[in-house]
């Protein structure tokens, strides 16, 4: 049986929900304590894994999870707090956030098909036990394939694999430049952000700065080396936030500027993409400064 079979088949069945985004909702509100990140500085793992076996969370075109990336989860059905029990007791605090991306197999297919896209491994941050369910804090660490599918019961399940850049030598000396003008640039971002936010109890660490300083961090001890790309990969994604007061076109656009770069395998293509964002959305925002300062409803 196919990937694309499977998935198919779990969707119809009675142990996935007809709209699967029934189970799951991302509060609109930042990650608690994003201004409070301990840094933690751990040697990295010698054994080097070529897959894993993990659980799996789908979610929808539009909610693709880019490495470095911070995401509060509100989990409240039994196979899901399954999932995390698994995740969290014999998992390492890992699992895959994937999209399900609907397919046209023919014009006389009855029923939905799903390809699986854009896997990420997360790592759980942070449970908040609740009356009902939990409220979970992930983080992007690398992006995964998903070989095959394992089980279905009471979740997904499957074997994934590292996905990691080309690493081009000759272009080394460019991407060490390029990176260091992405994260001047992304810290003036920040700053203009602040300022934006205007009210006092404002945090001073944007979900950018945020992302910056994770990914310039040591790798966890619990991720396996092979799974955690590149210093300089890592860096790549940290522009792919989004920013203070963005618009829905804004969101819309840096959605489809993800999709981009979980596509993209060459780091330092990646970076010029993030440049460019990065510098649209410091003159978005110098503009709605100086409307700000003007006063202008």
């Amino acid at each position: 049986m196919t990937s694309t079979t499977l998935i198919s088949s779990v969707l119809s069945s009675s142990i996935f929900p007809t709209e699967y985004r029934s189970w799951v909702r991302v509060p609109a509100t930042s990650i608690p304590g994003g201004s409070n990140v301990r840094v933690v500085k751990q040697r990295r793992l010698k054994i080097i894994a070529k897959s894993l076996d993990l659980p799996l969370l789908p979610f929808s075109m539009s909610e693709v999870l880019v490495p470095t990336e911070s995401k509060t989860l509100h989990l409240y059905e039994a196979r899901y707090l399954a999932l995390l029990e698994e995740s969290m007791k014999r998992k390492n605090n890992m699992f895959v956030h994937f999209i399900l991306d609907p397919i046209s197999i023919s014009e006389k297919a009855t029923e939905a098909s799903f390809a699986a896209r854009y896997g990420c491994l997360v790592l759980i941050e942070n449970v908040e036990r609740l009356d009902i369910g939990a409220l979970v804090s992930i983080r992007g660490a690398g992006r995964v394939k998903i070989s095959r599918f394992l089980g279905a019961d009471p979740y997904l399940s499957g074997e994934v694999r590292p996905i990691q850049d080309r690493f081009n030598y000759e272009s080394s000396n460019e991407i060490t430049s390029e990176i260091s003008n992405l994260k001047e640039s992304i810290k003036n971002l920040n700053s203009l952000e602040i300022k934006l936010k205007a009210p006092e109890d404002s945090l001073l660490q944007t979900r950018l700065l945020n992302s910056l300083k994770w990914a310039e961090d040591e790798p966890p001890e619990e991720c396996e080396e092979s799974f955690f790309p590149s210093l300089q990969e890592r860096l790549s994604f940290a522009a792919l936030q989004p920013v203070s007061g963005s618009t829905q076109s804004e969101l819309s656009r840096l959605q489809q500027e993800k999709l981009k770069a979980m596509d993209i395998k060459d780091t330092m293509e990646r970076l010029k993409l993030s440049m460019g964002l990065i510098k649209e959305n410091i003159s978005s925002i110098a503009a709605k400064l100086a409307i700000q300062s003007l006063d202008i409803r």
